[in-house]
């Protein structure tokens, strides 16, 4: 069963959620609190393996909440689920350290895929907001049409003509330390690839696929698959395709 603390200020919220979480077959509700600050106690209590953590609360709000329980490690991950579909949330959200964020009218199917992606190591964006992250925030840009992605200096080309940016000199040696094989798990990553379908591409054992994005994380200094993700783009490593 996968141990799941629902945090939330308003009671009939965290009443329905629990209910919602405890009618999936492989999770359970162990803990419930109105705001960060209980939410931080009570994961040094209980431990859970996954933190449904909601943004606007009194005392203390839900990133810094996440920031601590994710710098304490007294929870297995962090999935923030909120009202406001706002850019800026989500990014304040990566950088503390979730390995989700959904809205709170997903459904259940959504959330529940949420908890069980955060509990094996995987990340689910609202895929409203995965646009918003890479353009708005991330890349700088203003939003326009096209997809994101194809990595810098690679086989994949960008738009017609366009040049490689040189990446941004604190992140070189990050870049540089990265093995060839970690190069194709980031660039996985950042297709939104499960580490079970990294392994099918690759031909290699979920396990090994575990080794090695704990190394790209570890390389790179994310926290998580996510903040992997946003380093790829920062770096220059992964470049928007707006021609696509």
């Amino acid at each position: 069963m996968i141990r799941v603390v629902i945090v939330d200020d308003q009671a009939v919220v965290r009443t329905g959620l629990s209910m919602m979480v405890d009618a999936e077959p492989d999770l359970t509700v162990v803990g419930q609190a109105p705001n960060g600050a209980e939410a931080i106690a009570l994961c040094v209590d209980l431990r859970p393996d996954v933190v449904l953590m909601d943004v606007r609360m009194p005392v203390l709000d839900g990133i810094s909440a996440t920031r601590s329980i994710v710098s304490a490690g007294t929870a297995g991950a962090v999935v923030i689920l909120t009202t406001f579909d706002d850019e800026e949330y989500l990014l304040d959200a990566v950088q503390a350290g979730a390995l989700g964020f959904l809205l709170k009218d997903a459904g259940p199917d959504l959330i529940a895929a949420g908890v069980r992606a955060a509990h094996t190591g995987d990340t689910l964006i609202a895929p409203s907001m995965t646009r918003a992250l890479l353009e708005n925030r991330l890349l700088g840009v203003r939003s326009g049409s096209g997809t994101a992605g194809s990595v810098a200096g690679g086989a994949a080309g960008g738009a017609a003509g366009s040049a490689t940016p040189a990446p941004p000199a604190e992140h070189a040696p990050a870049l540089a330390s990265l093995s060839a094989r970690e190069r194709e798990v980031l660039t996985a990553l950042v297709r939104g690839a499960s580490n079970a379908q990294i392994a099918k591409d690759l031909w290699i054992s979920e396990a090994t696929v575990k080794t090695h994005i704990s190394s790209v994380l570890g390389k790179v200094g994310a926290a998580s698959r996510v903040q992997a993700v946003v380093f790829a783009y920062e770096s220059g490593f992964v470049r928007p395709d707006w021609s696509a």
